[in-house]
């Protein structure tokens, strides 16, 4: 891969940069189906991208030219490594650029390089962060022994806790998965659904199930459940357990009383990680029952081993729509808050 800068009339606000890609076949997935790929790169740096054969031609303003160039560079890094590169990785490396400049604050001169974002990996699959906040929840995983995932729906904080789970029952490092949910709402009335334990709760946990069948193969997964290594338990089962060389996940944390949520915390035993994930703004509590899960993050906060990751509306991943709707209603529910 090779770069030629063609200076302007005035480098410094604006310039144009050539970029030559050695493979032919990685160059065309690099610029996508009918150049899609670089039509997103164009509408989202404002600089225009124009393709020749395995060479692009990038302009615009030199900072703007300069991100363009990391996010192709990455991009074809990751197609280097045998991975794909779809308009939602073309996303993804865009968001991390972005942030990474957005968090500069004193003026550089050296040259950034490829963007590195973290990765889950099992062998059915390999799941990169999307987002800058993604990428900072999946490196906490790795870390931290208590991790709290909480933000908006979409943002993908369940499914990188799964596939977190799964990538380390695969390495050996742990010997269980337990996924937890309160059922029924806060209410966890189990008793009054048909079948077995597993059938009352399956309803509740099927964003767990559906991860881990994305990162696991089904007669695996199936063999896990049935000989215990993947356990299904409703909160309220967890009283009086130690949970030992297994990572803990509680999906829905929000919907937790204060009690629970001190119960479960409680449980975490030797080698063990949990996970706790939920939407603080979607509470089903009765009204006036404070939430464990915003009780919790004020309480745990700053304490050794535990680590916070907040998503937003820009860390949304699924449809463009989603992070409007969610936008909308933290709209209001601000407006609400200042009238009273």
């Amino acid at each position: 891969m090779s770069r030629h800068l063609a200076p302007t009339a005035d480098n410094a606000l604006s310039s144009q940069l050539e970029l030559a890609f050695d493979d032919n076949r990685l160059a065309a997935q690099l610029f996508g189906e009918f150049d899609q790929n670089l039509a997103l790169i164009e509408q989202r740096l404002a600089v225009t991208a124009t393709p020749r054969g395995n060479h692009v031609m990038l302009k615009g303003s030199a900072s703007s030219v300069d991100q363009g160039r990391r996010v192709l560079e990455s991009l074809y890094a990751l197609l280097e490594e045998g991975k794909s590169a779809e308009i939602g990785d073309v996303d993804a490396v865009i968001r991390m650029v972005q942030s990474e400049d957005s968090q500069l604050t004193l003026p550089t001169f050296e040259k950034k390089g490829k963007v590195r974002m973290a990765q889950i990996a099992t062998r059915k699959a390999t799941i990169v962060a999307r987002t800058p906040a993604q990428d900072a929840y999946m490196r906490a995983m790795e870390r931290a022994e208590l991790v709290f995932g909480v933000g908006p729906a979409g943002t993908g904080k369940t499914y990188l806790a799964v596939a977190h789970a799964a990538s380390l029952l695969e390495r050996g490092d742990i010997n269980r998965i337990i996924l937890s949910r309160p059922a029924v709402e806060a209410g966890e009335r189990l008793g009054f659904l048909p079948g077995d334990m597993k059938d009352k709760v399956d309803p509740y946990l099927r964003p767990l199930y559906d991860a881990l069948y994305d990162m696991m193969k089904p007669e695996v997964v199936e063999r896990c459940i049935t000989s215990g290594i993947i356990e299904v338990a409703p909160l309220a089962f967890m009283r009086g357990r130690t949970l030992a060389n297994a990572v803990v996940i509680l999906d829905e944390a929000q919907n937790t009383t204060s009690m629970q949520m001190k119960m479960f915390l409680t449980r975490l035993g030797e080698n063990s990680k949990m996970i706790v994930t939920g939407d603080p703004t979607q509470v089903d509590l009765p009204r006036g029952e404070r939430s464990g899960l915003v009780e919790a993050l004020g309480l745990l906060d700053g304490i050794e081993g535990v680590h916070i990751s907040r998503f937003s509306d820009k860390d949304v991943v699924r449809h463009a729509l989603v992070a409007r709707i969610v936008r909308a209603y933290e709209g209001a529910t601000a407006k609400e808050d200042k009238s009273r």
